[in-house]
């Protein structure tokens, strides 16, 4: 049997992760964390409050401050407050790990530049658990967060990622993932293996592998639920033909302007978009 342990925990901010699906998965020192500060802070106290009463943690009668984007420049005060007073605080998203993708960046900023302390117990997380069950290398990657909404800032947005010499990993919206996996086979390149998890560590938990084209065409229509990963292995950054390329912008020129064509086909070649634009013009004229 675990016995709990109740530390005495020092003055500063405890950034804790949260599970992302399944209740267990939160670590022994987030609860031990939860038990002992003096206040609790979180982005959804409904939230957890209810993680909290699964693992028997008594909230008793510390306060609980709810801190999230539209309320932060209120609550923030109040936490520092606390701090200022020698108060041991602890901050938990939703749901993952404080700060990636969630609020908490304003309130740790802050708790630094106060010259207060600022602890991390690192638990679960949406991005490293997909990395994980994607099957494309790990050992390097670059998380990019959720992509823009809108169709052309989201392709300019994939544009600046294409050359990235990792895995990329993106989080999105059910109802959006079929357009951005479209998107991102058009600019990266439809034949780069890909992912795509969904429901992660939940009864539903979905993962798909293939090549960016084979998920577009997967998802094209379909209607799902849930949080979405999506990851897309490395493109090949070698040596590209005059044929290749010369294929690749004619293609692309096809209904499009000389500047989004040198935009698309320098992200998907992995190459500098200068020489591509010039020899896009000289392929334009050559049109005319």
């Amino acid at each position: 049997m675990v016995i709990p342990v109740n530390p005495e925990l020092a003055p500063g901010l405890y950034l804790i992760a949260t599970p992302i699906g399944a209740a267990r998965d939160i670590t022994l020192r987030a609860l031990d964390i939860l038990r002992s500060a003096d206040m609790l802070a979180a982005e959804d106290t409904r939230s957890l409050r209810k993680l909290m009463d699964i693992h028997g943690v008594p909230l008793g009668d510390r306060p609980l401050v709810s801190y999230h984007d539209h309320n932060a420049d209120r609550a923030r005060p109040r936490i520092m407050a606390a701090l200022e007073a020698g108060k041991s605080v602890v901050y938990a998203s939703e749901a993952g790990t404080p700060m990636v993708s969630d609020p908490g960046y304003d309130l740790a900023r802050a708790v630094v530049e106060g010259g207060h302390g600022l602890i991390s117990a690192p638990g679960p997380s949406a991005a490293v658990t997909a990395l994980t069950l994607s099957g494309l290398p790990a050992d390097r990657f670059f998380f990019a967060g959720f992509l823009p909404q809108g169709g052309s800032k989201r392709k300019s947005a994939l544009g600046q990622f294409a050359a990235v010499p990792g895995t990329l990993i993106f989080y999105e919206s059910p109802k959006r993932v079929a357009a951005m996996l479209r998107d991102a086979a058009e600019v990266l390149g439809g034949a780069r293996l890909a992912a795509m998890c969904r429901e992660l560590t939940k009864k539903f938990e979905e993962v798909r592998r293939g090549t960016l084209e084979e998920l577009a065409e997967e998802m094209a229509g379909r209607t799902v639920k849930g949080e979405i990963v999506v990851l897309v292995g490395q493109g090949d950054s070698g040596t590209v033909s005059e044929i290749d390329l010369d294929s690749a912008l004619s293609e692309a020129l096809e209904g499009r302007s000389v500047r989004d064509a040198a935009d698309i086909v320098a992200a998907q070649l992995g190459m500098k978009r200068r020489p591509v634009y010039q020899r896009a013009l000289e392929l334009a004229k050559g049109r005319e």
